[in-house]
């Protein structure tokens, strides 16, 4: 049998990178995980492909001629690309099958649209699904209430793409989070105990990527990767003995919660590992919105001095905030400003609220009679799915406004320096830059420093010439943050220019 795994297309978003791509030579930013570990569960007698939309148009090729079956994964954001793959599925008569969170979370609109729904989490679900299928009874949907562990959890079939056409490979090494916040879809779909693999499966995932060949970048994709602080700090010295082993071929980033910045062990663990960067849900510096949304952990914390802290250790931060929330007056976008400048967190992402679905804001909207449409997935595109207290076109205008001054020149430069006066690279990070990063540098010089705008080009140079004479160890984290700020400035420009089209989707 002819199965083709399909991965719908990924919106430009702060997360995609799209406009910082041509600087490395990439097609796309990560490869579908899901779908490379899933059909490692498949039958060894399936024949498999692979196509993933982010590098190659679905409609240029013959993929779908070839397949007896289209299986498909994807999360909300790329609800629209899915859309489209399926109907064209229907029209060919292909048999489907789909998966992930988009078709966990709204399974009951896709429900006789696709011909079998596998939700939760494929540990559970998929053995069942391919019984039935082999015996031909297989059932509409497939769901079960309870999260796996993750400790039988195969390797993905990294032979299935070309990892020379992604800018970062993908592992994971937990599932859930301990916390609660009220807009998070993270425990709604895998709960607040974390499940981990074993230490000598992630370890087992690292040598799997570099037999491929790879080096460089690896996300390691965990929602919040400190959720088990205990178990982290027993995997991470095995992880260690494996970089220095290997010479440090891969950096490491992740996602975390702001307490990570008060343990000292910790990151010097992490940063010993090979972890760079690290991705933090910072949200607001409003206290009454973070208790609206029940994010403890963060009215725990000097923010500002905890993102110092941790940028002072080599860790430098990518930033999650938001702007909507019950409590948030006409004065929470100037703050935003400040307080995102005064940290020094370079690559500060910027959303609207949405209310996901199934998420306690969702119900609580939903109760209050507040809830639109369905949430897009997607904080950037201008459009909110509830109403919120405060004026609906002050907020979107405010928020469009805010990215576009986090994102002038100006503002970002002083970021930068910001963060440039707070970091402290550790020592094995300072390696002769890779073919790659010198080619990276000479494309930011044709298209920033020479292509560029006035302006933009003034403070490319001043920057350059800064890092050189000051910063001469970060030149390589400034550069790439400068690639960073081109593909965010072009991402804010897209935000700006939005129309505000978000009366039609208000209850009357």
């Amino acid at each position: 049998m002819n199965v083709l795994l399909l991965y719908p297309r990924y919106p430009v978003t702060f997360w995609s990178f799209k406009y910082a791509l041509k600087f490395v030579g990439k097609k796309t930013a990560f490869p579908p995980l899901s779908l490379l570990t899933v059909a490692s569960m498949l039958p060894d007698d399936w024949n498999i492909r692979l196509l993933d939309l982010n590098i190659k148009n679905l409609f240029d090729r013959e993929d779908l001629q070839w397949a007896d079956v289209v299986m498909v994964s994807a999360m909300l954001v790329q609800k629209e690309s899915a859309d489209q793959v399926l109907e064209r599925c229907a029209r060919l008569g292909k048999t489907t099958i789909a998966g992930g969170p988009l078709f966990t979370a709204l399974h009951e609109e896709y429900t006789g649209l696709v011909d079998h729904l596998i939700l939760g989490e494929a540990e559970l679900t998929l053995p069942l699904f391919l019984e039935d299928f082999s015996e031909g009874r297989a059932l509409p949907i497939y769901r079960s209430e309870e999260f796996p562990a993750l400790t039988e959890t195969p390797i993905p079939r990294w032979d299935l793409i070309r990892t020379k056409d992604y800018a970062s490979m993908m592992v994971q090494y937990s599932r859930g989070c301990p916390f609660n916040c009220e807009f998070c879809d993270v425990t709604t779909l895998f709960g607040h105990k974390p499940r981990l693999k074993k230490p000598e499966q992630f370890i087992a995932e690292l040598q799997s990527i570099y037999d491929q060949g790879w080096r460089g970048s690896v996300f390691v994709v965990d929602d919040n990767f400190i959720g088990n602080k205990k178990a982290i700090k027993e995997m991470l010295p095995g992880v260690v003995e494996w970089m220095e082993r290997h010479d440090h071929p891969f950096t490491l980033f992740t996602e975390a919660s702001i307490n990570i910045a008060e343990d000292d062990e910790l990151i010097d663990l992490m940063v010993r590992a090979g972890f760079d960067n690290v991705f933090i849900g910072i949200e607001t510096p409003s206290e009454e919105s973070l208790k609206e949304c029940s994010k403890t952990q963060n009215v725990k914390q000097d923010l500002v001095a905890s993102i110092q802290k941790l940028q002072g250790r080599g860790l430098a931060v990518m930033g999650g905030y938001i702007v909507g929330f019950d409590h948030d007056d006409e004065t929470i976008f100037s703050r935003q400003i400040k307080f995102i400048q005064e940290s020094g967190v370079v690559t500060a992402m910027v959303g609207l609220l949405q209310a996901l679905p199934n998420t306690r804001l969702w119900y609580r909207l939903k109760e209050q009679g507040r809830l639109a449409d369905s949430a897009t997935g997607n904080n950037t595109d201008g459009t909110l799915n509830f109403t919120p207290v405060m004026n609906r076109e002050t907020l979107v205008q405010g928020y469009r406004n805010l990215v576009k001054t986090l994102y002038s020149p100006k503002q970002f430069h002083e970021r930068l320096t910001r963060f440039l006066e707070n970091y402290e690279k550790p020592d094995f990070f300072k390696k002769t830059p890779s073919l790659r990063q010198f080619g990276a540098f000479f494309k930011s010089i044709f298209y920033l420093g020479i292509l560029g705008n006035g302006i933009s080009q003034w403070y490319y140079w001043k920057t350059v010439v800064k890092a050189a004479v000051r910063y001469r160890s970060a030149f390589v984290e400034t550069i790439t943050l400068m690639i960073y700020g081109y593909h965010f400035r072009k991402v804010a420009e897209k935000i700006y220019r939005n129309t505000l089209s978000e009366r039609e989707s208000v209850p009357s």
